[in-house]
């Protein structure tokens, strides 16, 4: 019998100048009013299906903060938020983590969960880079040049080998790259 390894996905929406945020946090850009008539256009089936397949989230204090103004978009999955502030719980299905992150995804978050994805934001990110605890790493590129704000990826300080696995593209005018974590 194959059991198939949990993996963890670094999935991160940027531009296309490499910024997540602009200075003051705002994301209100990622709803761009492009259209490219090439692209894939999702049904809400597919969409619905892609998100069933993710067992769990994982965040930082402010991208937890921004979903719940947002709308909350992580339904009922299980979120781990990674804070050392103390945060009241505004969900059922979120616990919060202060710790070692190797600790969290090899004896809490791999043996419980096959689909982790790590969703934000930049600090978080390169802690998981840094600690080499990336199997994938999916960047949706948006249809715009901000200029300046928050850096996707910025002094890693850890060279990392990636293998293409996919390129999308969406009519919105998004573009998903999609990397394999060389080992």
């Amino acid at each position: 019998m194959t059991t198939t390894p949990s993996k963890v996905t670094l999935h991160m929406v940027s531009s296309l100048d490499g910024f997540i945020a602009r200075k003051d946090n705002d994301v209100s850009w990622i709803e761009t009013p492009d259209n490219y008539e090439k692209g894939v256009t999702l049904t809400d089936e597919q969409i619905t299906s892609f998100l069933a397949g993710i067992d769990c989230y994982v965040m930082g204090a402010k991208t937890y903060e921004h979903a719940l103004a947002l709308g909350w978009p992580y339904g009922d999955k299980p979120v781990v938020v990674l804070t050392r502030r103390p945060l009241k719980s505004a969900r059922v299905n979120v616990t919060f983590y202060a710790g070692d992150l190797e600790k969290l995804v090899t004896e809490r978050l791999k043996p419980a969960y096959k689909n982790i994805w790590v969703v934000g934001g930049a600090a978080i990110a390169k802690d998981f880079l840094r600690a080499r605890l990336v199997d994938e790493i999916i960047v949706t590129v948006k249809s715009i040049l901000l200029g300046e704000g928050l850096l996707f990826f910025d002094s890693i300080g850890v060279e990392q080998p990636l293998h293409l696995k996919d390129v999308t593209a969406y009519e919105n005018g998004m573009v998903e790259l999609w990397y394999e974590v060389r080992k």
